[in-house]
């Protein structure tokens, strides 16, 4: 099976983050399928310990596996790991992480950074 690809979440390269522009300060991804002109795809996510992603409204479904550590969004809800977690298109939102994870992000399109 020449085009079937296994990724080990575990022991991947990662790259800074940065599908709002510039990469954010903690935050890490590995790209699997991703396209990141439209948005769509699937990446693995790390986080470093205190780290915060940017403020962003999504345009369409994203979901995500929690495969390590903890994340937290701003109404205090803590997703650990094991935790399958969906948004809504039209929802916004900013996570943090007091310890550190790691997340398989599965993206439907791309979100729109909300600047304050």
């Amino acid at each position: 099976m020449s085009k079937r690809k296994i990724t080990d979440p575990f022991n991947v390269k990662f790259k800074p983050f940065n599908n709002y522009g510039s990469p954010i300060p903690g935050m890490s991804w590995h790209k699997i399928t991703y396209k990141q002109k439209t948005g769509q795809g699937t990446y693995i996510l790390k986080m470093e310990p205190g780290a915060k992603s940017k403020l962003h409204k999504h345009v369409d479904f994203e979901e995500f596996i929690m495969l390590d550590g903890d994340l937290i969004d701003p109404d205090n809800k803590t997703f650990k790991k094991g935790d399958i977690v969906t948004f809504a298109p039209g929802t916004s939102h900013s996570s943090y992480t007091k310890n550190g994870c790691l997340i398989l992000v599965f993206m439907r399109a791309l979100n729109k950074a909300i600047n304050k």
